[in-house]
């Protein structure tokens, strides 16, 4: 085996990206329920993106009532709750696992590989993601909220291999290239490997500090393409 374990990428690697218009109906759906003006409500929760990573909002009503305050609308405490059932449904129904993903996940168990996920994301996202098909073949999931740091953070990956106990070296990283993972994956020691999407649509996706279109590394079209990478 040239390598022990293979860690991935939430967003855009194992399911798709949020289509960002799409993300945005949802934002003023909840925006309506609490009566805030909804461009405002929609700019000021991806302002927020980094506190929501973070874990600096310990729920999504938390997240909802800063943004009205900074608005200064008054929140009721059912319309809240009303909201974050309307961003959890519409995260569930957007969060598509991507071709080939199960597939893969279970391929790796089956060889005895070792799984993990790191992801940077909000507290609501792991209660999705331990619904979807594949979350039982992830043997180690660290998700940015939960732990209170975010990629390109190194403890975050540091942290991986302590919970996986594989060597650096004997990890491989698939991302998509967002929050600059591949480098600091690189950084940590691990083997990174770009995922890119030919279907994505780049102008229809919410991005920070991407480096996929300057990744000089190993790159994949396909998880597919992971078992020629380990085998």
């Amino acid at each position: 085996m040239k390598y022990a374990a293979v860690i991935f990428d939430l967003f855009g690697t194992l399911v798709d990206k949020f289509p960002l218009e799409e993300h945005r109906k949802i934002l003023q759906q909840m925006a309506s329920v609490v009566s805030a003006p909804p461009d405002d409500f929609t700019r000021l929760w991806f302002d927020t993106y980094e506190e929501r990573g973070m874990g600096t909002f310990q729920s999504y009503e938390a997240n909802i009532e800063y943004i009205c305050q900074k608005l200064g609308v008054k929140t009721d405490n059912s319309h809240v709750k009303f909201a974050v059932k309307i961003n959890r449904e519409g995260g569930a129904r957007l969060m598509k696992p991507r071709p080939h993903s199960t597939e893969l996940l279970a391929y790796l168990k089956t060889e005895n590989y070792k799984t993990g996920l790191i992801s940077d994301c909000g507290v609501e996202i792991p209660k999705i993601f331990n619904n979807m098909p594949f979350a039982l073949l992830i043997d180690m999931a660290i998700f940015s909220s939960l732990v209170g740091m975010q990629k390109p953070d190194l403890r975050i990956y540091q942290l991986a291999a302590e919970r996986l106990e594989v060597k650096p070296e004997d990890r491989l990283y698939i991302g998509d290239g967002d929050s600059n993972e591949l480098t600091s994956a690189l950084e940590a020691g691990m083997q990174p490997v770009l995922v890119r999407n030919p279907a994505e649509d780049h102008n229809d996706v919410y991005r920070t500090y991407f480096e996929g279109d300057d990744w000089q590394g190993p790159a994949i079209s396909s998880l597919r393409e992971v078992r020629d990478l380990i085998e």
